[in-house]
């Protein structure tokens, strides 16, 4: 295997996702590259995680009082064992360019919420990301929709 194509897949795993293992990179040197770039941009074809695996081995995630921990815990997860690395980083972006946080949304359920929300529409169309997102429970809260009378 040319170390060439190794190391430019190995980039493209860096920028599109949150790296590669060895094995990986062989894998997707072997598919080639625009498949591999193809793959990513159209992450229907891979399995989606099950959330409840990792209730399964990590059952304390799901104990009262640990929300802003399981939240972490969970999303890293995610990010560390997703077949979709593409979809989880344009969600962490999509998450820094519209924050809202724990610290004022007291209910992780409705931040977990909107991570999924940016999961499922983070790739689409804009104008539909931004019709969700003005629609989610947690955005509303954290910009005082609720007391905004402007």
């Amino acid at each position: 295997m040319a170390t060439q194509e190794l190391a430019l897949m190995a980039h493209l795993m860096r920028r599109a996702g949150f790296g590669a293992t060895r094995e990986e990179l062989e894998q997707r040197v072997a598919k080639g590259y625009e498949a591999t770039v193809e793959e990513l941009l159209n992450p229907e074809g891979q399995p989606a995680l099950n959330r409840y695996e990792l209730l399964r081995y990590h059952p304390w995630l799901w104990k009262p009082g640990t929300l802003p921990g399981m939240g972490s815990a969970e999303w890293l997860w995610y990010m560390v064992n997703t077949k979709r690395p593409l979809e989880e980083k344009m969600t962490l972006f999509w998450h820094q360019v519209f924050a809202t946080g724990v610290s004022k949304v007291d209910h992780y359920h409705e931040i977990s919420n909107m991570i999924n929300m940016l999961r499922e529409k983070g790739m689409g169309n804009y104008k539909d990301l931004l019709i969700e997102l003005s629609k989610n429970p947690a955005m509303i809260y954290w910009l005082d929709n609720c007391e905004n009378h402007a």
